[in-house]
C-alpha cells in the first residue's frame, strides 16, 4: 500500500485575509497540470491546487533534493517498496495514535510538476481505498474522503484542507 505523508511542517498557513503574489505565482505555475489531473479524477482543479498548497505551504516548503533542487512532489507521496524512481529522504511529522512524531521518510522525486500531478491522479484513480474521492464536487467532502481513505496521518488533515478549499486565500490566488 502506498503511504502518504502529513503536510510538511506544523505551521502551514491554511488561510489568510490577504493573498500575496507568491500564492498567485504558485497557482499559475501548476494550474494547467491541476486541470488535467482534476479532469482525470472528476473533481474541480481548485481542490488539487488547495491540496498541493497544504502539502507545500503554497510552494514555499516543497520537498527538496539533497542538492537543493526541487523534487516536484506536490502531494507528499512517499516512495514505497514498488517505487522505481529517484527518492529523497526528509524529516516529516507523522501522527501515531494521534500524537505527532518526527520521522525520516523517503519521498518520490519527479522530473516536473506534470509528472507529480499525473502520479497523484494515478494513485487516486487506481487505488480502491480512494474511490470516495473520485468525482467529488463538494470541497469539504473531498477533504473528508481523503482523510477517511488514510491519505495522511494528520488527524486534522481534512479540516486544514477544507479551510484552504473554502478560504479566501485560494479564491484570491485563483482570481489573480
Amino acid at each position: 500500500a502506498e503511504r502518504i505523508r502529513s503536510a510538511p511542517g506544523a505551521a502551514v498557513q491554511t488561510d489568510a485575509t490577504t493573498s500575496d503574489g507568491g500564492n498567485r505565482d504558485f497557482v499559475n505555475r501548476i494550474w494547467p497540470q491541476a486541470v488535467q489531473a482534476a479532469n482525470a479524477l472528476g473533481v474541480p482543479p481548485q481542490f488539487l491546487i488547495a491540496q498541493s498548497a497544504l502539502e507545500t505551504g503554497w510552494g514555499k516548503s516543497e520537498i527538496r533534493r539533497a542538492d537543493g533542487s526541487p523534487s516536484y512532489n506536490l502531494f507528499g507521496i512517499k516512495a514505497g517498496r514498488n517505487w522505481q524512481g529517484e527518492t529523497v529522504e526528509v524529516t516529516t511529522t507523522e501522527y501515531v495514535n494521534g500524537e505527532p512524531q518526527q520521522m525520516r521518510e523517503k519521498f518520490r522525486v519527479y522530473d516536473s510538476y506534470a509528472e507529480s500531478f499525473n502520479d497523484y491522479a494515478s494513485l487516486i484513480r487506481n487505488n480502491a481505498r480512494f474511490s470516495g474521492v473520485l468525482g467529488q464536487q463538494d470541497g469539504t467532502q473531498f477533504a473528508r474522503s481523503l482523510q477517511q481513505s488514510g491519505y495522511a496521518t494528520d488527524p486534522m488533515y481534512a479540516d486544514k484542507l477544507g479551510r484552504i478549499i473554502n478560504g479566501t486565500t485560494l479564491r484570491q490566488a485563483l482570481a489573480g
